[in-house]
């Protein structure tokens, strides 16, 4: 009774995930205001300078600005200007300049809709022209050897940007990290599957986006040197669709060498489209904007201003949150990847937050509802959360559990069997926040990660909030630096595995908890293979 409960859930949650509008209002965080505070002061042992310098790239000499004493060089381009021909075309490199090229601006945003930026905030500017880097350094003495983080944003692969004030990388940078932070392609001009496209390719590129985030690392790897990092010490974190990215490049054969080491933030357990998924929804994009659906030339669809593709606003025209399996960036489903083995042999940290339910209902899932479709089964459900009584509640939980929690321990679970994994599970709301928000909210880590609480909360985070901050920005960049993370006053934090199952909570306290919510989360990850099944896919 409970298995078939539970599995109906599971297939209401994932076709209402999968067949979701093209992009949530609010999937990515508020946009912080536009006055960046200057993030908290860490000892470093960099020296005073005043003067920029120029660094030379295998593009050209650049010059960026100092801030705080960190070298701080913004809308670097990393590939050419994806546009005319170039579109929906695997990333070339960027063209040489002459002279020194004033890096000092955020390029702008890859092209999404205008309605969907950041709750609250101007639609950013963004054009195609959109792929850019951006780097915090502490030292960009080329042998400073310093380890690399590199961030990608999240938010359903159709909205986001790098350009936030929450993503500053100061303070990690301040730590000892390179930080770099990257744009890449989204919605229909980041993955798209047109028959036009296949025609003498039928297996080509369809993750265009995913291709940009290669372009990056194959960036980071030729440069990085010159901004005092250590191309040989790459770590990778995003979340969400960030994260997503993170598993996809470890699953990727075409990112194999590019990084050595991972954590991704609230990724999830919604499988990806197949390429014929992808070419139907490429059809319904080109009849959207004027042409001939499935008929339409790539000369016709290259002619389209790119404008038009930041309109596409139903489930019909979009591919969100998930990739599209069967081009050489993403083979074969990413689970199937960790399954059989086969992903990137490196550490990775995995986890989520208290209360991702919030983006489900961003994407208008209704917990109160999923619970009321399983009627009386949903009683066997409610076993699994006891002295829950209220349905909305448990319809949160269940969504949290089934797409972000359990695959967290399951992802984690199947990659100790290659390489280091650790887990880990966010539950820390700040301090004047606990009477009004039932927990952490997706993307909610975010602040405390980049140390950046006083931009996102305002003045409403307190020293305690700052406390629990340092310590998550520490056991990041211990991870990135070293492999092993630790914070210095906190617990080990040890790897997990089928046989020692460990999570690292992030609550009020940190502490490792053994077997954390085992029970619950054994049912859920017991299931969601039948679940892809169902759906068609893995």
């Amino acid at each position: 009774m409970l298995r078939t409960s539970v599995l109906i859930l599971a297939s209401l949650i994932l076709l209402a995930a999968c067949q979701a509008p093209a992009a949530p209002p609010t999937v990515s965080p508020p946009q912080p205001p536009t006055t960046t505070p200057s993030p908290p002061v860490i000892e470093t042992s960099t020296p005073a300078v005043s003067t920029p310098p120029v660094i030379e790239i295998n593009s050209g000499e650049i010059q960026g600005t100092i801030e705080n004493g960190l070298h701080v060089l913004r809308g670097i381009p990393y590939a050419a200007a994806p546009v005319g021909d170039l579109r929906w075309q695997v990333p070339q490199p960027a063209p040489a300049w002459d002279g020194v090229r004033q890096v000092t601006a955020f390029g702008k945003s890859c092209i999404q809709p205008n309605t969907m930026t950041i709750a609250g905030s101007e639609p950013v500017p963004q054009s195609e022209d959109c792929l850019f880097v951006n780097v915090w350094s502490p030292n960009v003495e080329p042998d400073a050897k310093l380890p690399v983080m590199v961030w990608i944003h999240g938010g359903a692969l159709v909205i986001g940007t790098s350009s936030l004030p929450i993503y500053d990388g100061s303070a990690l940078a301040e730590r000892g990290a390179v930080v770099v932070s990257l744009n890449y392609r989204l919605g229909p001009l980041g993955f798209f599957n047109h028959p036009a496209l296949n025609k003498g390719n039928p297996d080509g590129p369809v993750n265009f986006g995913l291709y940009d985030q290669i372009a990056a690392l194959n960036w980071v790897k030729e440069n990085i040197a010159q901004f005092g990092g250590d191309p040989d010490n790459v770590t990778i974190f995003g979340e969400s669709a960030g994260a997503q990215s993170v598993l996809a490049l470890f699953a990727s054969p075409l990112a194999r060498g590019l990084f050595h080491k991972g954590v991704a933030q609230s990724s999830y357990s919604i499988p990806g489209h197949t390429r014929s998924d992808a070419e139907k929804v490429a059809a319904a994009v080109a009849t959207a904007v004027g042409l001939d659906g499935a008929n339409a030339t790539l000369e016709e669809l290259r002619a389209v201003p790119a404008e038009k593709f930041a309109s596409m606003n139903g489930k019909a025209t979009s591919l969100t949150p998930v990739f599209v399996t069967g081009d050489p960036a993403v083979p074969q489903p990413i689970l199937n990847a960790f399954q059989n083995g086969t992903e990137a042999a490196v550490p990775l940290i995995i986890g989520s937050n208290s209360d991702e339910a919030t983006v489900a209902t961003a994407f208008g899932i209704d917990p109160t509802k999923l619970i009321d479709k399983l009627g009386l089964a949903s009683i066997a459900v409610k076993a699994l959360y006891p002295g829950v009584t209220d349905d909305g509640t448990l319809g949160r939980y269940v969504i949290r559990d089934l797409i972000f929690t359990s695959f967290a321990r399951r992802m984690s679970e199947l990659h100790s069997r290659t390489a280091p994994a650790g887990q880990y599970y966010f539950s820390y709301v700040p301090e004047n926040l606990r009477d009004t928000e039932p927990g952490v909210p997706h993307g909610g880590e975010i602040p405390f990660v980049f140390g950046t609480g006083d931009i996102e909360y305002k003045d409403q985070f307190t020293d305690a909030d700052r406390a629990i901050s340092k310590a998550v920005g520490d056991y990041w960049f211990e991870f990135a630096r070293s492999g092993t993370p630790t914070a210095e006053g906190q617990p080990d934090w040890l790897q997990t595995s089928r046989a020692n199952d460990q999570t690292m909570e992030f609550g009020e306290t940190i502490a490792l908890q053994k077997n954390f919510m085992r029970t619950r989360l054994d049912v859920y990850i017991g299931l969601l293979n039948i679940v892809g099944r169902l759906l068609g896919r893995e």
